[in-house]
């Protein structure tokens, strides 16, 4: 055999083997699905504003212009883009690396309280 028929007959079988492994998962049905609890509340009383959201999201394209969930959105960006908002604890700092720091573009920054070594140039 030639090597070209060899690969067209590999590329063939490995077509098969692929449709047939797609087909073979598309027929197992789904074990019992957990609800997502990436968006839950961290706790019951720290948010009385998440019902009516959940609710908004739940009538789709009708709470668009539902007057409530309208004041619920405006009230949610307003919580989320209100300045102090966030906790400055959880933000991120700038890695401090053999006594210099980087700035907002990334460049190093010399760590001011580090003195040079005598006959260092500057």
């Amino acid at each position: 055999m030639q090597t070209k028929t060899v690969v067209r007959i590999g590329a063939v079988a490995f077509v098969a083997l692929a449709l047939t492994v797609s087909a073979l998962q598309l027929r197992m049905s789904p074990g019992p699905v957990e609800p997502d609890r990436a968006g839950a509340p961290l706790a019951a009383g720290t948010n009385t504003l998440w019902p009516e959201l959940v609710r908004c999201q739940s009538i789709g394209a009708a709470g668009a212009t539902d007057r409530d969930c309208l004041r619920a959105w405006a009230e949610n960006r307003r919580r989320f883009l209100a300045p102090g908002a966030r906790p400055a604890a959880v933000l991120p700092t700038a890695p401090v690396v053999n006594g210099s720091a980087s700035n907002e573009a990334g460049i190093g920054v010399r760590d001011q309280t580090a003195r040079d070594a005598p006959g260092e140039a500057n």
